[in-house]
């Protein structure tokens, strides 16, 4: 069985999320969506909202392929290990993007060669999409529909008190 994991902060979900998560499911028997605690970057939602949200989101991808959501404190490539995962997915946007997650893979190859980083480009409809910035949009009152569901705009909007 070939398990990928995909990780993130995933605060909020957001629509390019769910694409990249639907695109590795086709690359995969089993995708553990790895739900990263990272207080560094001071989420907005807690990682039991975050993980509600991830599995409320993935319910809707259809396929054979198992998805199973993993919050997890350590490093990424001891996830990957405690999970069984061969293969770590990553969603890329632009060149920046690429430039942190080359790093990134040449950290995780020096800790342990076996494991595979595959990047998917986003799509180009989702590629201008942050959830940092749909945070801020949503903060300013702007309209995060085309962005997120209407689950996740819902939770956000309520977080942020424009409910």
């Amino acid at each position: 069985m070939r398990i990928g994991l995909y990780p993130g902060t995933f605060d909020p979900v957001t629509l390019g999320h769910t694409d990249i998560i639907r695109r590795a499911c086709k690359l995969v028997d089993r995708l553990v969506i790895g739900v990263a605690v990272n207080s560094g970057k001071g989420p907005l939602f807690s990682l039991d909202e975050r993980v509600n949200m991830i599995e409320q989101e993935s319910r809707s991808i259809n396929g054979g392929t198992e998805i199973v959501v993993h919050p997890f404190r350590n490093l990424l490539i001891d996830c990957a290990h405690d999970v069984g995962a061969t293969v770590i997915v990553r969603g890329l946007r632009a060149v920046a993007d690429f430039e942190y997650e080359f790093q990134m893979v040449g950290m995780n190859r020096a800790m342990d060669p076996s494991v595979e980083t595959v990047f998917l480009m986003a799509d180009a409809k989702y590629q201008p999409i942050a959830s940092r910035l749909v945070k801020e949009i949503a903060l300013l009152g702007g309209d995060i529909s085309s962005f997120v569901s209407p689950e996740v705009k819902e939770a956000l909007l309520a977080k942020i008190g424009k409910a």
